[in-house]
C-alpha cells in the first residue's frame, strides 16, 4: 500500500489518509440526500437518483484514488444538478431520459477532450496568478457554504446577506467551529474530524439532527432499504443527439470542465500537490476520471459527476494521495442501504471543517503581485466572482475575460496565450446559448 500510493513519498500514513477519507466523506456525504431531492423534482424516483448518486461516487473516488492517486473525491455536483431539473428539464420542457443522454453524451465530448490532452492544455492556459486566486476564491466560497449551513449568514432582503439569530444551534456552531481551530493550531491528528464529532455530539442534546427528536439514539426501524436500481440505462441516446439539445450537452461540458478544472488547480496550488513542471499532479488521470465520472452518470441516473471542493477538509486533514479518495470512496457503499443515517451528522457539524478550509485555500493568494495592477485586477475579479455569484465557473470564466482584455489594453498581449484566447471565445459562447 505505502509503494503503490507513495505515502512516506507525500509524508503521509495509512491512518492520517483514513482519517482524512472520513473527514473528506463527512464533508461530502450530503450529495446522497440533497441530489435526489433536486433531481427527483424532474419526476426521477428519489430511491432510484439515491442509488446512483452513490453508484458514482463510489466508483468515480476509486478510480481517482487508485488511478489518478489523488485525494480529491468525486460525485455528482450542485449545481449541474441544478441546471439539469430546472433548465434542461422543466424550463426547456427536455424529458428526463433525454436530459441523462446529454450527460452521457458529454461525458463522452469530455472522454475526448481528456484523451486527447485538450483539457491539460486549458489547464495550462490558465495564467499562474488566476490559479492562485481561484483557490482562494474557492476558499472564501467553501467558507461561505459552511456559514450559510451553520446559519451564521442568511438573506436579508434589506441587505442581501446578515447574520442569523443568536440561537443554540448557532452557539454550537460557533463551539465547534473553536474548538476545531484549536485541534488544528495544536497539531492534533485528526482535529477535523474529532471537531466534526464533537460538534455532532453538542448537538445532540438541542435535538437538531434534521428534526429527528434527541432521544432515542437511533432507531433501525425504517433506516434500511433496499437500493433502487429502476434508472439503470433509462436515457435516451438517440434523441439527445438532436440539434435543439446540443447546447444542453455544451452547457453540460462547459460548466463541468471549469467546475472540476478551478477544483484541481485551487487544491492543487493549496496543498501543493504539484509535478515537477508546476502543473496539478496527474492532471490528465484526473479529467478522465472526472470524464469517466459524467458518463457512468448518464448510465445509472444521476446528472454529472465531478471533483468536490469539499475534498479540501480531507487534504487538510492531512490526505495527499489516492488513498484519501479511496476510504471515502468506500464509505459511500453502506448508503445503498443506510441512506436515513446520514442525519445523524447535522449541518452544523460539518460547517465549523469548511469555514476553516477556506483559511488553508487562501494561502496562494500572498503569491499575487498586487501592486501590479494588471495582473492583481483580474485576479480580485475571479476571487471575489466566485463567492459572490456562487459559481466556481462564473469566477473563473470573467478572471480569464478580464485578463485578456486587460492585457491587451496594457501592451501585454505575449502574456495571453493562444490556447487562452480560443477558451474567451468558448466563454462568449456559452454566454450567448445560456
Amino acid at each position: 500500500m505505502d509503494s503503490y500510493f507513495e505515502l512516506r513519498k507525500n509524508g503521509s500514513s495509512v491512518t492520517t489518509e483514513i482519517v482524512a477519507g472520513i473527514s473528506s466523506f463527512l464533508a461530502t456525504s450530503y450529495i446522497i440526500v440533497v441530489n435526489p431531492s433536486v433531481l427527483s423534482q424532474t419526476g426521477m424516483p428519489f430511491t432510484g437518483v439515491l442509488t446512483a448518486t452513490v453508484i458514482v461516487s463510489f466508483f468515480s473516488s476509486l478510480m481517482m484514488g487508485f488511478y489518478a492517486k489523488n485525494p480529491i473525491l468525486v460525485a455528482p455536483g450542485m449545481g449541474l444538478n441544478a441546471f439539469f431539473t430546472f433548465s434542461v428539464v422543466l424550463g426547456l420542457k427536455v424529458s428526463w431520459q433525454v436530459a441523462l443522454g446529454a450527460v452521457f453524451w458529454s461525458g463522452i465530448v469530455f472522454f475526448l477532450l481528456s484523451v486527447f490532452n485538450i483539457r491539460t492544455h486549458i489547464v495550462k492556459a490558465i495564467p499562474r496568478p488566476v490559479r492562485y486566486a481561484v483557490s482562494a476564491g474557492i476558499g472564501l466560497f467553501i467558507t461561505m457554504i459552511g456559514l450559510s449551513n451553520a446559519k451564521f449568514i442568511v438573506s436579508d432582503p434589506a441587505t442581501l446577506v446578515s447574520m442569523g439569530k443568536l440561537t443554540p444551534a448557532l452557539l454550537t456552531f460557533v463551539a465547534g467551529l473553536l474548538v476545531t481551530a484549536i485541534l488544528v493550531i495544536r497539531n492534533v491528528k485528526g482535529g477535523i474530524l474529532i471537531g466534526i464529532l464533537f460538534t455532532t455530539l453538542a448537538a445532540y442534546p438541542l435535538g437538531r439532527w434534521w428534526g429527528l427528536e434527541a432521544a432515542p439514539l437511533i432507531s433501525w426501524k425504517g433506516l434500511v432499504s433496499a437500493p433502487d436500481f429502476s434508472l439503470l440505462f433509462q436515457l435516451d441516446l438517440v434523441n439527445s443527439l438532436t440539434w435543439a439539445v446540443v447546447p444542453v450537452i455544451f452547457a453540460f461540458v462547459f460548466t463541468d470542465m471549469f467546475d472540476s478544472l478551478s477544483t484541481f488547480v485551487g487544491i492543487a496550488e493549496a496543498a501543493n500537490l504539484l509535478d515537477e513542471q508546476g502543473e496539478p499532479r496527474n492532471i490528465k488521470k484526473s479529467l478522465l476520471t472526472d470524464a469517466v465520472s459524467t458518463t457512468l452518470a448518464g448510465l445509472v441516473g444521476s446528472s454529472p459527476g465531478t471533483a468536490y471542493i469539499e475534498s479540501a477538509v480531507g487534504v487538510e486533514a492531512g490526505g495527499r494521495t489516492g488513498l484519501t479518495a479511496v476510504v471515502a470512496g468506500f464509505l459511500f457503499l453502506p448508503f445503498l442501504f443506510l441512506a436515513p443515517l446520514l442525519s445523524v451528522v447535522p449541518a452544523i457539524a460539518t460547517a465549523p471543517a469548511l469555514v476553516l478550509v477556506g483559511v488553508f485555500m487562501i494561502r496562494p493568494v500572498v503569491k499575487i503581485n498586487w501592486m501590479k495592477l494588471d495582473d492583481a485586477i483580474p485576479c480580485f475579479i475571479a476571487m471575489a466572482l466566485i463567492p459572490f455569484t456562487y459559481s466556481i465557473t462564473h469566477g473563473i470564466t470573467w478572471g480569464f475575460l478580464s485578463w485578456t482584455v486587460i492585457k491587451i489594453a496594457s501592451g501585454k498581449k505575449n502574456e495571453i496565450s493562444p490556447a487562452l484566447l480560443i477558451i474567451d471565445v468558448f466563454i462568449i459562447l456559452s454566454m450567448l446559448i445560456g
